[in-house]
């Protein structure tokens, strides 16, 4: 088939349009608005891909037009949309897409409020490091995969498994499309509060999601109450896992560092010592999950995992330094939801004890714009020395009641934390400007930040840079 994917940079379209690229169509793609990395990444990705929306750009011929759910896509007045239909092309969503083409495979998906994309791309590092050709689809980038997508030819695919809507037309969860033989849960946590106002609103997906694991399925799931509360769902044999003590497998004997060790134990006592270059609890958590779901499934022996979890390198903006020489770290964490902005936190916390932490923040997602969680700036930057917020952006905000960026700083000077606004990168760097060397710096939104990620490591590398010999 010729298929186009109107809104390809959005991180899910261009996995999607990987995957069916290598299951033999052709692949085109447009995007507005975009920044790094997908844009970046995606424009080196080998098929058309049109940085403005035109009816032009749909190919002669095409048989599937891939529509993406951001408010900014312009929904049915997008002139590709129009085009379209016009050319009566069928429209649909990837996550229709991808359930549609692997309703034959073995299907993993890979479930929870956080840690699902790093669980998804371990996973898949893993399957590969120790030969066996998986398919998967990741919604971040790793630099120990070469894409986000692949279709593979084994029977297993890994899906990073969301649960937001396909549309907003199309209000069920994307990943009860996706005919899941085996789930791993990880976590369990209100988010997405412009679409699940209440938690249960938000765990009902969750459960119809593990109704749909069949008898000889597999369901491997942190030990928490929440899940344990929906865990009745499936059918099929549950595993549990967590990273104290637990009924499944958990971590045992950590000791953080640049290099952390720890031994995964399973609940028949075996003892698995690993390493690990990711940074945070967090980060075990997830690796404890992914040895539990492969070690259970049989799916990699305990050495070649071991020696697998040593060469993952993570995903990008989960915690990556970005600095090179500076004596002031600058590390990107991803900042969608409380959870994942918390654990960045903790995780700096823990490798920099005694550093003051300096928290560059932009309320990016539809969730921190809220009113309903503006409670969230509570507590989110315990810990902080210091934050400095960014404006929260427009798009898609008469869909929900947003705060205003007035109301943010006010909530966050509430509770005591420094805090400033900074409108522009100029204003962003000249107040970063003045640290001293025993300071860090965590970048944290899953939006572009204005462009600090790329812009502000080269001016701390020249500001606080070793002296390098020649």
């Amino acid at each position: 088939m010729r298929i186009h994917f109107t809104g390809i940079a959005g991180a899910g379209m261009s996995a999607a349009a990987l995957m069916m690229r290598e299951a033999g169509h052709e692949v085109s793609g447009s995007d507005e608005d975009v920044f790094p990395p997908m844009s970046t990444y995606v424009e080196g990705l080998g098929f058309p891909f049109f940085r403005r929306f035109d009816s032009a750009n749909l190919p002669a011929g095409v048989d599937v037009l891939v529509l993406g759910a951001s408010a900014k896509l312009g929904g049915d007045s997008n002139p590709e949309v129009v085009e379209a239909r016009r050319r009566s092309v069928r429209i649909t969503t990837f996550p229709e897409m991808v359930g549609e083409a692997t309703a034959g495979k073995l299907n993993t998906v890979v479930a929870g409020s956080f840690g699902k994309s790093t669980c998804t791309a371990l996973m898949a590092h893993v399957l590969r490091e120790t030969g066996r050709d998986a398919g998967w689809m990741i919604g971040a980038i790793s630099p120990s995969l070469p894409d986000t997508g692949h279709w593979g030819a084994a029977p297993e695919v890994i899906l990073e498994g969301d649960e937001y809507i396909v549309s907003a037309t199309d209000r069920r969860s994307k990943f009860v499309l996706y005919h899941p033989r085996d789930v791993l849960l990880t976590s369990l946590v209100h988010d997405h509060v412009n679409v699940f106002p209440t938690f249960e609103d938000y765990e009902t997906p969750f459960r119809e999601l593990l109704r749909l694991l069949p008898a000889d399925g597999l369901l491997v799931a942190r030990d928490h109450p929440a899940i344990r509360a929906i865990a009745g769902e499936a059918a099929c044999r549950i595993v549990w896992y967590d990273v104290g003590p637990c009924a499944g497998w958990c971590a045992e004997d950590v000791v953080f560092g640049d290099v952390t060790r720890f031994v995964l134990k399973g609940p028949d006592g075996r003892r698995v010592p690993l390493a690990t270059t990711l940074l945070g609890e967090h980060n075990i958590e997830n690796i404890v999950g992914v040895g539990a779901y492969l070690l259970e499934r049989g799916l990699v022996a305990e050495a070649r995992f071991a020696a697998a979890i040593e060469t993952f390198q993570g995903i990008r903006r989960r915690l990556d330094r970005l600095t090179k020489t500076s004596r002031v770290p600058i590390v990107e964490g991803f900042g969608s939801s409380y959870e994942k902005a918390r654990s960045a936190i903790e995780a700096m916390r823990l490798h920099y004890p005694t550093r003051p932490l300096t928290v560059v923040f932009e309320p990016h997602t539809f969730s921190w714009r809220n009113r309903e969680a503006l409670a969230w700036y509570d507590t989110v930057f315990e810990g902080a020395a210091r934050v400095l917020v960014i404006p929260p952006p427009t798009h898609g905000a008469a869909t929900h009641e947003q705060s205003s960026f007035e109301d943010i700083l006010a909530r966050v000077a509430a509770t005591g934390v420094p805090v400033d606004g900074v409108r522009t990168a100029e204003e962003a760097t000249a107040a970063l400007s003045r640290l001293s060397d025993d300071e860090v710096v965590l970048l944290l939104s899953s939006g572009p930040l204005l462009g600090l990620p790329d812009s502000l490591p080269p001016v701390f590398d020249r500001l606080y840079g070793e002296a390098v010999a020649a």
